[in-house]
């Protein structure tokens, strides 16, 4: 909203200043330093609040360290992070951008399945919260949601460069200024194209795994697409929510593969890095930079209350709006196939508890005894059964999750 005005105050009034609202990279400095003061300052009121209320957390007793020190701990401190995101980007972003109006759609919808789940914990008492079907519709609602917003929207497109004797009639073009710097010019292409890693025409059509279906195969190529976001949505939330087990570990995860995946927004929707980088150019993506200032912002407040030992949980309120954030800013910058080396930590998280239960129901039907491959799963209780101490589970975790993002980012160049 300041956008608009500052823009007002430019154009009418000759404003001092007010130009710098032109520059994404302001922008994104402003969010995340208004997202990381809502969230300290809102944090602490909202702390206190909750244990006013005794909004407190039901500790399982799984025979972990410390782990009943836990009791009461205040939760659905989720409601933090969600400030602090939502705040920041309609205060800064350009908020008729379909990419931002998408991200603000993601994180309301999942952060109010993730509300009623902890609602029900909390205030009606019953420990198993929402049930797990319901959370399951959530996510495939949203799914479908932002499948259909990014199939078919007609401002989400990718941007082509071509060779200037290649260039058809009628084409639409960069600006002379970027025209100069990069000797090409663009064409607006509609495709539900991806990026894959480690490949040298690093593109994938979504059309492709249809083409057995013969002839005029392309029309149902959105159902194929929905789905697929419909799974990534699923999976990254749900892992996200895993991996909200010891103090900060979802939090600062989170807060890595936000930066990264703002990295992406800004190379992604700037023409001439794009070109230099030799990646997907997608317009208007750029301004995600923003929201992913406002969510690096709220992260890193929201790691004031919630490092060991935490004051605040976040809840399902949080842990499921992050992975849904997470998934759909992928989704949207076309770096989707990277999620399982961006993500790992949620992956692991994931697929240790899946290894688990299906060995545990293996060696039960044929031993008669179910056996465990960890000692305790999600991965992180593993270890924490181990002997290791929750801060450094959670640092080994973040070093890990720098590394992922690292790789990831070089991925674009490893072809």
């Amino acid at each position: 909203m300041l956008y608009y005005l500052f823009k007002y105050l430019e154009t009418c009034c000759d404003f001092i200043g007010a130009g710098m609202f032109d520059f994404i990279s302001f922008r994104a400095g402003m969010a995340i330093i208004v997202s990381l003061l809502i969230s300290l300052v809102f944090g602490k009121t909202l702390v206190k609040y909750l244990q006013r209320r005794q909004v407190g957390e039901t500790i399982r007793d799984l025979g972990l360290h410390n782990q009943l020190q836990k009791q009461g701990t205040p939760t659905m401190g989720g409601l933090i992070i969600l400030a602090a995101i939502i705040i920041p980007t309609l205060l800064f972003a350009r908020i008729e951008n379909v990419y931002v109006i998408t991200m603000l759609i993601s994180t309301v919808w999942l952060g109010l399945v993730g509300f009623l789940d902890d609602y029900i914990k909390v205030f009606k008492k019953d420990k198993r919260g929402l049930a797990g079907k319901f959370k399951v519709v959530g996510q495939v609602v949203l799914g479908i949601i932002v499948g259909c917003i990014l199939y078919f929207n007609e401002d989400v497109m990718i941007r082509r460069e071509m060779v200037n004797s290649d260039l058809p009639a009628g084409m639409v073009t960069a600006d002379s200024s970027q025209i100069e710097k990069v000797s090409a010019r663009f064409v607006d292409a509609k495709l539900p194209v991806t990026t894959i890693p480690f490949v040298k025409n690093h593109e994938f059509n979504y059309s492709k795994l249809i083409t057995w279906l013969g002839e005029g195969y392309e029309q149902y190529t959105w159902i194929i697409y929905i789905l697929l976001v419909i799974f990534i949505i699923t999976a990254v939330s749900n892992g996200a929510n895993m991996t909200d087990g010891i103090d900060g570990l979802a939090t600062g995860t989170s807060a890595i593969i936000g930066a990264t995946l703002g990295v992406f927004a800004y190379v992604s929707g700037n023409i001439l890095t794009a070109d230099y980088l030799n990646i997907m150019y997608i317009p208007n993506s750029g301004e995600l930079l923003v929201y992913c200032a406002a969510l690096i912002g709220a992260c890193v407040g929201f790691l004031w209350y919630n490092a060991y030992p935490a004051q605040v949980f976040m809840g399902d309120t949080g842990s499921l709006a992050l992975g849904g954030i997470i998934a759909t800013l992928a989704i949207i910058v076309r770096k989707e196939l990277l999620i399982p080396i961006l993500c790992g930590i949620f992956l692991m998280e994931n697929i240790s508890v899946m290894l688990q239960v299906c060995y545990f129901k293996y060696t039960k039907r044929k031993y008669g005894e179910g056996r465990r491959i960890f000692k305790m799963a999600p991965l992180h209780h593993h270890y924490q059964k181990l002997g290791y101490s929750e801060p450094k589970i959670v640092t080994r975790f973040w070093i890990v999750g720098i590394l992922l993002a690292v790789f990831t980012m070089v991925t674009l160049k490893i072809r």
